[in-house]
This record gives structure tokens, C-alpha cells and sequence, in this order.
């Protein structure tokens, strides 16, 4: 078992370069959303 696996995901393949990449790309869009609406809320942006 790889340090990976112990974590939160502890499903097979949880360290694959496909998970990972999904992972990666849903946490910064995440972030980068959350900070879009902050922008917008807090001023009078668009």
C-alpha cells in the first residue's frame, strides 16, 4: 500500500495521474469560482 492510498481515498488506483488530474482540476475550480463570486459580491464588477 502506497502513502497515497492511506488517506481520505482509499480506493484502488486513488494515486493514478487521472484522479489526481480530476481532483486538481475540481479543487482550483473550486477555488477559483469561490473567488469570481467573492469579486462580484463585494463589488460592482460586470
Amino acid at each position: 500500500m502506497t502513502d497515497q492510498n492511506r488517506g481520505i481515498m482509499k480506493f484502488q488506483s486513488a494515486d493514478s495521474t487521472p484522479m489526481v488530474t480530476l481532483s486538481a482540476v475540481l479543487i482550483l475550480g473550486s477555488i477559483a469560482f469561490l473567488i469570481i463570486w467573492a469579486l462580484q459580491s463585494a463589488y460592482a464588477i460586470g
